[in-house]
């Protein structure tokens, strides 16, 4: 509330969707109304002002908490810590007055990449947003702030962060042990369901299980291919434990007897890899990390005989090389220029080559320290 300048400060939990006929989806909370709450129910708002805070609890049926729950009030102020917690009809009022007091409220905007999505968003935070509009004389975005907030991790958040890598690291050292058995894709993702379901945990994101030239479609999805004894998998997967996330890629052999190529072009990824790690550390200009990014990816590609023109280094490497690592598995970096200490991002290098269906990626989560960097996954072998 120090930086939003003497405004209201108005958030929403995500609303459920609706995943086929008459079943929910599973439920995800958006991020900021967590970070800021930790409720991790739909529907629930959040007002705040300099010396008060609100919840407002959602309206629902005795049908609908018979069979699916919710939250009492003590439990909900019990989580967020708010002062106080209020139905949807007193919300009314409260807005009413707040909007006397203060001419400012923030809210949600749209996502910066939203026109980018291949998918309909979430209503609420627009809902919300229209809301305030017709209440206050100006509404700003509280996602910069947040954002800005989120971007340097606590130490609490930096632990919740190590805790869902090492049991990924775990699940990957249990697979990797027996990739000789697995005969499709399914069988590997079943392993670290059960590993992550286990430690009370859930995928962070769609695992990834690539055999072959799957690798080359970056976000291959489906998992349910046959794998051939000379194929490479890529595996990009992570848990989500205590309301954090890990983003790991590791590509393995399946047969264990790689050919002279797929062991080139790993261990090329496996150098870049390395290089680029060893760049970061804070007060490094972003704008110089993506330019020594480019230097090192680029000489890899040559290393292959893949770049042979200018295009060739996006067709090849056609992702970016970090993203934020928090709350959400791409996580803002809050718009500063350079890293920070405290600052969780991943490096990801790959390589792709369609026409000989071979695609390997490498992905470790880092923490940004005082004097340099800790590779938060460095329990987890980079080979083959």
């Amino acid at each position: 509330m120090e930086r939003c300048e003497g405004g209201v400060l108005v958030l929403t939990a995500y609303t459920a969707l609706q995943l086929s006929a008459d079943m929910a989806a599973p439920f995800r909370q958006e991020a900021n109304f967590w970070y800021v709450t930790g409720i991790e129910e739909p529907d629930w708002q959040l007002i705040a002002t300099p010396t008060k805070s609100w919840l407002v609890a959602p309206d629902i049926s005795e049908m609908h908490r018979v069979f699916d729950g919710g939250l009492s009030d003590q439990q909900a102020k019990a989580i967020s810590g708010v002062d106080t917690v209020i139905t949807r009809a007193a919300s009314n009022d409260l807005f009413a007055s707040l909007a006397s007091e203060y001419k400012l409220a923030y809210g949600l905007g749209r996502h910066p990449h939203q026109k980018y999505f291949s998918f309909e968003v979430n209503p609420a935070p627009g809902k919300l947003w229209r809301k305030l509009s017709k209440r206050f004389t100006e509404v700003q975005d509280a996602r910069p702030t947040l954002g800005r907030l989120r971007a340097i991790k606590q130490p609490v958040e930096v632990a919740a962060i190590k805790g869902a890598i090492d049991l990924t690291v775990d699940a990957f050292h249990l697979v990797k042990s027996q990739l000789s058995s697995y005969t499709h894709e399914y069988q590997m993702e079943a392993d670290f369901t059960y590993a992550f379901r286990r430690a009370n945990a859930i995928h962070a994101y769609d695992p990834i299980v690539a055999g072959g030239a799957n690798a080359c479609t970056l976000h291959y999805g489906k998992n349910n291919n046959a794998l051939a004894q000379s194929d490479l998998v890529l595996l990009d997967i992570g848990a989500q434990a205590a309301g954090y996330p890990a983003d790991i890629t590791r590509t393995y052999s399946v047969g264990g007897s790689p050919t002279a190529r797929q062991c080139a072009v790993h261990a090329a990824v496996r150098d870049a890899h390395m290089q680029i790690i060893a760049l970061l550390r804070p007060g490094l200009a972003f704008a110089r990390y993506q330019n020594d990014v480019d230097l090192i990816m680029k000489d890899a590609l040559r290393r292959l005989d893949l770049l042979h023109e200018e295009t060739d280094y996006r067709r090849y490497f056609p992702h970016a090389i970090s993203h934020g690592l928090g709350v959400d598995v791409h996580d803002s970096l809050g718009g500063f220029e350079t890293f920070r200490p405290g600052m969780v991002l991943t490096v990801e290098p790959g390589i792709y080559i369609p026409e000989e269906g071979i695609g390997v990626r490498i992905e470790d989560d880092i923490l940004i320290t005082d004097s340099g960097h800790t590779n938060l996954s460095e329990a987890l072998s980079l080979e083959l």
